[in-house]
């Protein structure tokens, strides 16, 4: 693909750099595109169109978005959001950018959204001879004794030219003479110009020599640049300094201290005086960063760290060291001294996050992934190898990516909110390196909430006493639920359950409110109709989609003192509780005269009726027992005693406040055949009542005894539709108070009858079922 920006190969060899260039490019297994550049080409020159070279349509790419990772090569480079193509921002100096580094590649790193895909991206800076080679004098003198032989060798300074490749300097040429001519020396660092003697030199015909030397490149045209040498022809000095060793290596660790001598190089002088004594020194040619980072003693050949050394930046430095005696025209010796620098691990793992989702559901699946990790070291070997692991309390783990040192934080097991919604997470990274390096980098975690609880009754069954004769349109119990979830999924409306049933009418009658669970009766409840009922009420969350759970709702009506005992005896024709007795004159003290009966709809205390006497003509005649209603004589009847007496009977329940009614007995006395006519009367209306009675407790009995039957069915089919610990938990034992509950009050002739039963606590909570049998499970007291 030819890009903007550079020159068309017309030519054979641009099939070689093509064929080449690919080459690199397939060579290099963490790229996955890549482009080249030349150096200062224009802003906004179009490098390539990622999104096409990724097979992504336009469309594509505005729904996902595409971007250079922070942190990559991103001052020179941009994406358009619009078709992918990658442009330059500014100018690239390659010079600038890589120095000497050949080939001059950036790296980016570049993300797709949505789903998060990583890319890298590989430009390579193409030079052009955009430079001329330029020595670091414009004149060089140059001092060589007559006895130099031909063959001699001067190393000269050698020119520097920041372009690279065929760019760079490629040879140099002397000016014409037939003394010198010039070597090239290939080094680690370029050509270096080699003077060499071709013919013995002769002072007295020729004192000096003034040469010129060209650094040529390899451009077409090429760029050159010139030093002027001048030669001065010396008197003999004919022995130069010779190092004792061939070769000189040493290692030291990067980081040494300043000052610590690294290694000496030791020369030799065969002349004598002044031309004997070595002097050492940096070549002329050395690069001034070695300049700043070593240093030699003259005398003593030592060599010492100047400088940081830093094996991440430069791992071996090649030093030209001179040895020259002091002769009148010295002669100097050069040799190379090669320091390899050891790496040290001193570079802590560096974790970049480079793409993170702070907040996932909780109904994620294992192997979600959360963050992508990138972790790098400075340090090379051992020292660069890292290890990237996570906390073992939490559920996630790190797996590898294609790419070296590159994590993916995904989730190893389910998550659940509503145990734990946030979790941090500690990403330790370290080295292979003695002692080893680590480093932490935390991120947070949240969880979110989805919609995977329904709500929960505080209580299941709820069970609620309520008075009767409530006030219609009151509060009268409330039920509650809660959610474990959060937010709108939490939010827990309320409503009670109607199925159109026949049993379930009465919840026709009571309204729930929806927020708070709280439930109004629309009318009075009457414990004498109705005694008990059962009903559900549904709590739906407002999730989505959205969950119920329902409640069975027991609510048992207790009975209120809102019944007054009416009068069964006596009973006038008008319906007057007033009644007329006649007994003989010459009954004796204790003599039966009538008994009042009555009852009350009420029961327990309510329906505990008690009979005084509130008005009577004379106190010493008639007594009443409270309990049974008896009216007996006191005492026997004297001629003096008034015919005909009144009694007021009050009959009074227990209730707290007490409702009370009065009957009037009127007692006349009468000769005693005249009472025994009325007696024969009086038993035949008396057997006829007792039967009436007795039919009416006979029914009354059997309907009881149906009721508990019934009650006992349903409490054992209850019981077994729930468990042994839903039962454990609501079946409570049932407190008494030692008073009578309930009572029902009949009377023939004599015998007055009274159906009791225990009563409860009205604090007590009591298992549906239980309370029927309650409260109708009677025992028949003869009084």
């Amino acid at each position: 693909m030819e890009q903007r920006g550079l020159k068309p190969c017309w030519e054979a060899r641009c099939w070689f750099v093509f064929l080449l260039v690919w080459g690199v490019f397939w060579s290099d297994a963490l790229a996955q595109i890549r482009y080249s550049l030349n150096e200062e080409v224009q802003e906004g020159t179009v490098v390539g169109n990622i999104a096409k070279d990724l097979g992504l349509d336009k469309n594509a790419l505005k729904n996902r978005g595409y971007r250079i990772v922070t942190g990559s090569s991103e001052p020179f480079f941009q994406v358009n959001d619009n078709d992918g193509s990658l442009y330059l921002k500014r100018r690239i100096d390659r010079e600038e950018v890589c120095e000497r580094t050949s080939p001059c590649l950036i790296n980016l790193k570049t993300a797709l959204e949505n789903p998060l895909e990583i890319h890298y991206v590989v430009v390579e800076i193409i030079d052009i001879n955009d430079h001329s080679p330029v020595f670091p004098e414009k004149e060089k003198r140059l001092e060589i004794s007559e006895s130099a032989l031909p063959g001699a060798r001067f190393q000269l300074q050698a020119a520097r030219d920041p372009d690279v490749g065929q760019f760079s300097i490629q040879h140099y040429k002397l000016s014409t003479n037939e003394y010198f001519r010039v070597e090239v020396k290939d080094r680690e660092d370029g050509k270096i110009p080699i003077l060499v003697v071709k013919k013995s030199l002769d002072r007295e015909t020729v004192d000096s020599h003034l040469l010129l030397l060209t650094a040529l490149d390899g451009g077409k045209p090429a760029k050159s640049g010139t030093t002027e040498i001048m030669i001065k022809v010396l008197d003999l000095n004919d022995n130069a300094p010779v190092f004792l060793l061939d070769d000189y290596l040493a290692r030291v660790d990067e980081n040494t201290p300043v000052g610590k001598v690294i290694i000496q190089v030791n020369a030799t002088d065969l002349d004598d005086g002044s031309n004997g004594e070595v002097v050492y020194s940096f070549g002329s040619t050395m690069n001034p960063n070695i300049l700043r980072l070593f240093d030699i003693n003259s005398l003593t050949g030592e060599l010492t760290v100047k400088g940081l050394l830093d094996y991440e930046e430069k791992d071996k430095y090649e030093i030209e060291i001179e040895a020259s005696d002091k002769g009148t025209a010295p002669l100097t010796t050069e040799k190379t001294v090669i320091i390899k620098i050891v790496d040290v691990n001193d570079n802590v793992p560096e974790i970049e996050v480079t793409s993170f989702s702070n907040s996932i559901p909780e109904d994620s699946r294992p192997g979600t992934t959360v963050a992508l990790i990138s972790v790098n070291d400075l340090d090379s070997g051992l020292n660069g190898k890292v290890v990237c692991t996570v906390s073992n309390d939490n559920p996630f783990t790190l797996t590898p990516s294609l790419k070296d040192n590159m994590f993916s934080l995904v989730t190893k097991e389910p998550l659940d909110r509503e145990k734990k919604p946030q979790y941090e997470v500690t990403i330790m990274a370290k080295d292979a390196g003695q002692p080893p390096l680590t480093s932490e980098k935390t991120i947070s975690v949240v969880v979110s909430d989805v919609n995977d609880n329904k709500p929960e009754f505080t209580l299941n069954p709820y069970t609620f006493y309520v008075s009767e004769a409530n006030e219609p349109g009151a509060t009268v119990f409330s039920v509650k639920a809660f959610d474990h979830d959060d937010n709108d999924n939490a939010l827990i409306s309320y409503h009670i359950y109607r199925d159109g049933n026949v049993e379930n009418k009465i919840t026709s009658f009571l309204n729930i409110n929806s927020e708070n669970g709280d439930i109004v009766a629309l009318k009075r409840f009457d414990f004498e109709t109705l005694k008990t009922f059962q009903f559900h009420v549904v709590a739906t969350d407002s999730g989505t989609p959205s969950l119920s759970n329902n409640v069975t709702v027991n609510v048992f009506i207790l009975d209120q003192n809102d019944n007054s005992p009416v009068i069964l005896y006596p009973l006038s024709s008008n319906g007057s509780a007033e009644g007329v007795e006649e007994i003989p004159r010459n009954v004796n003290a204790g003599h039966l005269v009538t008994k009042v009966r009555a009852y009350d709809a009420d029961i327990g205390y309510n329906g505990w009726l008690l009979f005084s006497l509130q008005e009577v003509s004379d106190h010493s005649l008639f007594g009443l027992d409270r309990y049974t209603g008896q009216i007996r004589t006191l005492r026997s009847f004297t001629e003096t005693d008034e015919a005909e007496h009144k009694l007021v009977i009050l009959v009074k329940d227990n209730g707290n406040v007490s409702l009370s009614a009065t009957a009037t007995v009127i007692v006349k006395l009468v000769e005693p055949k005249e009472a025994f006519a009325a007696s024969d009367v009086k038993s035949a209306a008396k057997v006829d009542d007792a039967d009436n009675v007795t039919l009416y407790l006979m029914i009354t009995l059997g309907s009881v005894s149906v009721l508990f039957l019934v009650s006992i069915i349903v409490l054992i089919a209850m019981q077994c539709s729930k468990s042994s610990e839903y039962t454990s938990k609501y079946l409570q034992e049932t407190n008494y108070d030692g008073t009578l509950c309930h009572s029902i009050q009949y009377r023939s002739g004599d015998k007055r009858y009274m159906l009791v039963g225990p009563r409860m606590s009205i604090g007590s909570t009591i298992v549906p079922g239980i309370v029927y049998s309650a409260n109708f499970f009677f025992s028949c007291w003869h009084i």
